[in-house]
């Protein structure tokens, strides 16, 4: 079994695949969007995906406030997920997300990779970090 993260954003999707012995997480690609609710062609590339990669089970960034409260945004990731769940028949899981963007400019900062460039690798890399939480979450916790 594999599993898939993704970063939702307003026009971009960054997606992350685990390894099979669901310890790792790696950047695969950036699904880009002209407008933000024109979906049909992102669900199709994760669906896609899911095929290439043996996906079981999708971890979607949950972006709740800081003060644990849901926006606009978590509730947009709420109607993907459903979205997801009947295109792709993977389970989904909301994953909260705050601060893994941040986290991804910092680290692609720390590398020395340029301001300009770093639009290009954020939202992978952020799937990345969302995915990872909850590999670790997972392992940490002895499993399912």
């Amino acid at each position: 079994m594999r599993i898939m993260g993704l970063d939702y954003g307003s026009k971009t999707m960054g997606v992350a695949v685990s390894d099979s012995l669901l310890l790792t997480a790696q950047g695969v690609e950036i699904i880009h969007r002209k407008q933000e609710n024109k979906l049909r062609q992102t669900l199709a590339r994760i669906e896609q995906l899911t095929k290439t990669y043996g996906i079981e089970r999708i971890v979607l960034g949950f972006p709740k406030h800081l003060n644990n409260t849901i926006g606009e945004r978590a509730v947009k990731s709420t109607e993907l997920s459903e979205l997801l769940r009947r295109r792709t028949g993977c389970e989904v899981i909301l994953w909260d997300e705050r601060l893994t963007s941040v986290e991804a400019n910092r680290a692609l900062t720390e590398a020395g990779v340029r301001r300009e460039q770093r639009g290009k690798y954020v939202d992978m890399l952020a799937a990345v970090l969302i995915l990872q939480n909850y590999l670790d979450y997972l392992n940490g916790s002895g499993g399912e």
